[in-house]
């Protein structure tokens, strides 16, 4: 019986910490570099983002992450594809952040952003 309730109560902790960890936003220390921070940012790589076709026809969803340098003077510097979700997703996600204007942080720090492709739901606009 004790076992039984040892197992119920780690369950319990198990979901609420689940769903505690898919609720909390992650902080991209990059966008306090970004004119108007994380929402702007992301925000900005959304109305940038042309999602490829091969992804489209495909139903192809998900998050691609680039890694780059941010350069004293806010240019950016080797970017690198860390994940990619495939059909063209990874060259889109490259495209757009290599387009990203960043204020000058006055130091350079290495950097990485997530990229979300999501399809609109069927029956939606």
């Amino acid at each position: 019986m004790k076992f039984k309730s040892v197992l119920l109560l780690l369950f319990t902790l198990g979901f609420y910490f689940t769903s505690f960890a898919q609720t909390t936003p992650k902080v991209l220390p990059v966008a306090e570099h970004y004119q108007g921070g994380q929402e702007a940012l992301l925000a900005d790589i959304q109305k940038m983002l042309v999602y490829p076709p091969m992804a489209k026809r495909n139903r192809i969803q998900g998050e691609c992450v680039v890694a780059f340098t941010l350069e004293t003077d806010g240019s950016i510097n080797n970017q690198k594809l860390i994940k990619n979700v495939g059909g063209g997703c990874g060259d889109e996600a490259m495209r757009v952040v290599k387009n990203l204007k960043f204020k000058a942080p006055g130091y350079r720090f290495d950097a990485t952003v997530p990229v979300r492709f999501t399809l609109p739901k069927p029956g939606s606009n």
